[in-house]
């Protein structure tokens, strides 16, 4: 490559990784992987080194020569005690020996002890403890200055406000990352599906755009979580090592991140990495790597270690912001597999979304064999120009949805059309609409075949009315006889209806009959989560039930009653009361109670459980976790995800994991399904 060329393709990189690092750092909407990224930041690091002058040429700031910044307006900005760096990645074995062959010369120590920890694929935040108390909390920003979300990080259930027990600095900013479990990762999916907006790509997206919301009412609606795991500022020094410092953490009562791994030698860190890789999926977080960092807080310090500077100068106020040569991640590469899209077929909600699908030829991928893909919009599928019949490179987004991530060009068919996006629904042939700032095309018609079948479906799934013997098929062939076309139909259904339509005959339909009529004093959340009301998942049918006990009165409820409901922001508050402004909804209401439905409310506030929030962990030895969460509903209790100070019982059974150690190290009582039972028996 010649220097002019160099020049012609530095300045395209820097183009490019400057557009890429607003949409990661900024909007939380990355349009490439993370392993792309890496690629395109290592290619432009080289050329800046082997080019200077025509680095120096180009004259803008190297995207190189800084951290990705995360300011965004609506926040104050508040300035590190001690720079907020970043990691040098590899994913590469040699690279990573070639990292330690670097200390080894500096340090003159052959046999160095190191920390391997999970890459947790989050967001990074300092936390400020004064004298014992949490104070402050800031995003990474630029490295020198972030934004001031403590509003929002004080929501998170799990993260004490307190450091206990002994040493305690006077200051220290305690570095950890904030993440979001699979389960709610789904769950947030879904309300935003059924709400007809676009689902975020990854639990990373979705837990950085929440930190960055201004409401933190909302925030407090989505279970953020966090684990600690780095220090920054720290007067007096309390610890000398790292392993010294995760040992302190958890006896300050914080969430750490685990396992990690103590070793001696580059040989024992790549075993420790292969070990890591193998156990990754199991963790309730993402974790797209492994953090490898020397032990000794010492040697870390020492100066011909400190950071490295890729700036062309190499000024150290620019290297002071950058990565330090004692630790790197090495990350793991992507789960992709390359198979061919056969179709493009478009789903059609219960709100009228349509959601491009690829079909593809059957690949085993991160442990299963993956046939459909998510291409999420139309403005996707044009960005990335998915055709029918290319060959595609297809990821789990976050190691959970399977995504097309690139379209492989030079295997392209000859003749082949760009995809042109529906202009009518697929099922009703109803021209669909976009709002305007939208990305979602929707069905626009309340009567669409397709729309009626899944909100009927969702009404009477598992997580709705928990009607048995009412499936998707049950449903789809009770529509196409025209048996039912509302969920009120349902409770008018007559034995002599059923009969024709199994050979099973009288035995099928009095189990049928029998299930719909138990369903009549179904739990009142069960049908205000089987209502289909926008960004009202289980969690907030369940608060909702508690706070109005009847759908007479949820249906009269005003924004302002909505927000007094803990946990309830804005946008939630708005999309209930707005369900129930229109006329349509309410008269559906009004239909079930007149057909026959009259829910059970939750257990009265008097319960001796009321109030009381329990943890199930490991498997008990006879309840299922479901059956052990409507127990303690039953009873007035509340079921939460996670262990903090604000946890009364956690129950644990076999092979209970870190939610169980949490709970006493935090010094919450802990049950076995025996005690549970017991417990329940006194709150009758």
């Amino acid at each position: 490559m010649s220097p002019a060329e160099a020049q012609t393709r530095i300045a395209e990189l820097r183009t490019q990784v400057a557009h890429h690092d607003e949409l990661y750092y900024r909007r939380a909407h990355p349009e490439i992987t993370d392993f792309d990224y890496d690629r395109l930041k290592a290619e432009l690091a080289d050329l800046e080194t082997r080019f200077p002058a025509a680095a120096v040429a180009v004259g803008a700031e190297s995207p190189t020569a800084k951290v990705g910044d995360d300011r965004t307006e609506g926040f104050a900005r508040v300035k590190h005690r001690q720079a907020m760096t970043t990691l040098d990645n590899t994913y590469d074995e040699t690279e990573l020996r070639e990292f330690h062959a670097r200390l080894v010369k500096a340090l003159g120590v052959d046999d160095l002890a190191y920390t391997v920890e999970p890459k947790i694929d989050g967001v990074a935040v300092s936390l400020t403890f004064e004298h014992g108390k949490l104070t402050r909390a800031v995003t990474r920003g630029d490295g020198e200055e972030g934004d001031d979300v403590t509003v929002n990080v004080r929501t998170i259930r799990g993260l004490p406000h307190a450091l206990k027990g002994r040493p305690v600095p006077d200051v220290i900013e305690i570095r950890g990352e904030i993440f979001l479990r699979e389960e709610e990762f789904r769950r947030i999916n879904q309300l935003q599906e059924e709400a007809g907006e676009a689902p975020y790509a990854n639990p990373r997206n979705l837990a950085a755009g929440t930190l960055k919301a201004l409401d933190p009412g909302f925030v407090a609606g989505r279970s953020l979580e966090i684990v600690v795991y780095g220090l920054g500022h720290c007067e007096p020094e309390v610890v000398t090592s790292q392993v010294a410092y995760h040992a302190q953490l958890k006896a300050w009562g914080l969430p750490v991140v685990e396992p990690y791994w103590a070793v001696h030698g580059i040989d024992a860190v790549w075993a420790a990495i292969v070990e890591l890789d193998g156990v990754r999926r199991s963790f309730a977080y993402g974790t797209d790597g492994a953090v490898v960092k020397l032990d000794s807080f010492e040697q870390q310090r020492h100066p011909k270690i400190g950071f490295r500077g890729m700036g062309a100068d190499g000024r150290a106020e620019a290297a002071r912001k950058l990565s330090p040569r004692w630790a790197c991640a090495y990350k793991f590469a992507p789960d992709r597999a390359e198979t061919r899209v056969r179709d493009i077929t478009i789903q059609v909600g219960r709100t009228g979304a349509l959601t491009p699908v690829a079909e593809l030829e059957p690949v085993f991928l991160a442990g299963t064999t993956v046939k459909r893909a998510t291409l999420h919009n139309a403005d996707e599928i044009a960005r990335k120009d998915v055709r029918i019949g290319d060959a595609v490179l297809v990821e789990k987004a976050g190691e959970i949805i399977p995504a097309v991530v690139a379209v492989l060009l030079g295997k392209r068919p000859a003749g082949s059309e760009p995809y042109a996006f529906p202009k009518q629904c697929p099922v009703c042939y109803t021209a669909v609409v976009r709002g305007e700032g939208e990305v979602v095309w929707r069905c626009p018609n309340p009567a669409c075949p397709e729309k009626v079948r899944r909100r009927i479906e969702h009404f009477t799934s598992k997580g709705g009315l928990d009607i048995e013997g009412l499936g998707e098929e049950m449903v789809a062939l009770l529509l196409e006889k025209k048996l039912i076309a509302t969920m009120a139909d349902i409770y008018r259904l007559k034995f002599e209806q059923l009969l024709p339509l199994k050979k099973s005959g009288e035995v099928w339909a009095r189990n049928l009959i029998a299930g719909i009529d138990a369903s009549r004093a179904a739990d009142l959340w069960r049908v205000i989560h089987g209502l289909g009301i926008p960004q009202v998942g289980a969690a907030a049918a369940k608060d909702l039930a508690r706070a109005f006990r009847s759908l007479d009165a949820l249906t009269g409820a005003t924004v302002n009653d909505l927000l007094r409901i803990d946990g309830f922001g804005e946008k939630t508050a708005a999309a209930v009361a707005t369900w129930f402004a229109e006329p349509a909804n309410c008269e559906l209401v009004r239909e079930l109670q007149a057909a026959g439905l009259n829910p059970t409310p939750p257990a009265a506030a008097s319960s001796a459980l009321a109030g009381k929030t329990f943890v199930l962990t490991g498997t008990l030895p006879t309840l299922s976790r479901e059956a052990a969460t409507a127990l303690i509903e039953a009873a007035g209790g509340k079921v939460s995800g996670s262990v903090s100070k604000k946890t009364h019982y956690v129950v644990a059974g076999e092979d209970a994991g870190s939610k169980l150690e949490k709970a006493r190290t935090l010094g919450v009582s802990v049950l076995d399904e025996a005690g549970l039972q017991q417990l329940l028996a006194s709150a009758v």
